[in-house]
Order: structure tokens, then C-alpha cells, then sequence
């Protein structure tokens, strides 16, 4: 079943007297359940395409649907709530909350987006920091963690809330080669374990590598080669 779904979508943003086109035209699917990867250059689009996915932008024509939902059309509001319900954020600089101990940041979204009494925050925050190996780093703060330590963080924060597709942005950027090796294999683990779709925009091979699906982004346009799509058997 597809979680994603793009038909002739375009992005143009205003830059001055400009016109600058991100997207042209891009049709894709992506199914659930899959490690995706959109890949390219920088300036590519496909920053572009997973701020699209994550409700975080608009089109400028054509439609886009997650999880079954036509999100062209939710309001700001919608889009909020939308995004706490069925999507996870990890970004190549971790966007952890300094002031906030490890247990805080991963409780964040829950307290922001949707709301949730305390008795049932504890107990998703504490599968969360289990099912990446942070429960002995609970009480830290991001400024005494190193770089795997903070995406591992990063990584509960975006499953506490149980979302069906999760969208990473560079994830590995800041990592060295072995801590990156294990940060994808823990998001390997992560899907196997919670069924969570991944989408990862990237021009990192480590990543391109351990996709089963890739979509290659060129100058804001999908490449139609059969190397467009490679598959792998999960795991």
C-alpha cells in the first residue's frame, strides 16, 4: 500500500524578481513499510519533496498524499495536528532542545502536538529511549552527548509518538562512518520492530546503500532510469 504519493507535483519559490522551480512535475509512490531514499545533489529538490511529505510547505500544483490524506488542503492547524498524529522528524543537526534533558526532548512532542496525559507520556517515552539504548542517558542534556548519542535521541523522539512514516533529513550528515553504520542499522531495526515507514532525503552512499527503494532528484526533476528504483530484501 502506498504511504506517499505524488502526482505532478511542482514548487516554484519567489526569490526577489525570480522564480526559482524546486520540483518540475514529479510523479512518485512510495509504499509502506519501506526504507526510501530520495537522493541528489544539493539544490536537487529533494529537501523540497520531504518538506512537501511532512506538511511543512505547499505545492504549487499538483496534489500530494500521506497516509491516505489529500494534505494540499489542511489548514495550518490541520497540518499540526496532522504531523503529530502520523509523522517523526530526524534532521542532520539533531534540533535538540539544549535546556531539556534527554527524557524531556523525547516527551516534547507529546506535550506539544498531541497532548497526552502524563501516565501514558512515561510509559511511551521510556519504550522509546529503550528501543534505541538511551535509557542510561535519560537525565543528560544534549551538550553531554556526543554526535550518536544525540541522533539516537533524535531517532526516540520521532518514534514516541508511534507515527507511521518517519522523515529523516541527512541523518548521517554530522556522523562518523561507524556511528552512522549504526545509526542505520538501528532505524533498520526500528522499522523491522514497529512497522514505521522511513524517508530519507540524502547524497550520502551509506544510506543509499541500505535503501530498498531510490528515487534520484536531478535539478528539481525526477530521473526516469531504470536505476531509479533498486530493490533489497528487508533486513
Amino acid at each position: 500500500m502506498d504511504i506517499v504519493t505524488f502526482e505532478g507535483v511542482s514548487k516554484i519559490y519567489r526569490m526577489g524578481e525570480i522564480d526559482v522551480s524546486a520540483l518540475d512535475g514529479v510523479s512518485l509512490r512510495i509504499q509502506g513499510g519501506t526504507f526510501t531514499a530520495l537522493v541528489g545533489p544539493s539544490g536537487s529538490g529533494k529537501t523540497t519533496a520531504l518538506n512537501l511529505i511532512g506538511c511543512l510547505d505547499r505545492p504549487t500544483t499538483g496534489q500530494v498524499i500521506v497516509a491516505g490524506v489529500d494534505v494540499n488542503v489542511l489548514n495550518k492547524r490541520q497540518g499540526a495536528a496532522f504531523r503529530g498524529g502520523n509523522l517523526g522528524f530526524v534532521f542532520q543537526d539533531f534540533n535538540l532542545l539544549p535546556v531539556l534533558t534527554v527524557y524531556e526532548n523525547v516527551e516534547y512532542p507529546l506535550l506539544m502536538i498531541q497532548n497526552m496525559p502524563k501516565e501514558k507520556r512515561k510509559p511511551a517515552v521510556v519504550r522509546a529511549l529503550e528501543a534505541v539504548g538511551m535509557s542510561d542517558q535519560a537525565r543528560k542534556y544534549p551538550a553531554q552527548l556526543s554526535g550518536g548519542q544525540k541522533q539516537r535521541t533524535a531517532i526516540a523522539r520521532a518514534l514516541v509518538g508511534n507515527p507511521a512514516l518517519i522523515l529523516a533529513d541527512e541523518p548521517t550528515a554530522n556522523l562518523d562512518g561507524q556511528t552512522a553504520h549504526t545509526i542505520m542499522e538501528l532505524m533498520k531495526r526500528m522499522r523491522e520492530e514497529f512497522g514505521t515507514t522511513f524517508v530519507f532525503s540524502t547524497h550520502d552512499p551509506r544510506i543509499m546503500d541500505q535503501a530498498e527503494v531510490l528515487f534520484h532528484l536531478e535539478d528539481g526533476r525526477l530521473r526516469e532510469e531504470p536505476s531509479m528504483v533498486k530493490e533489497a530484501a528487508h533486513g
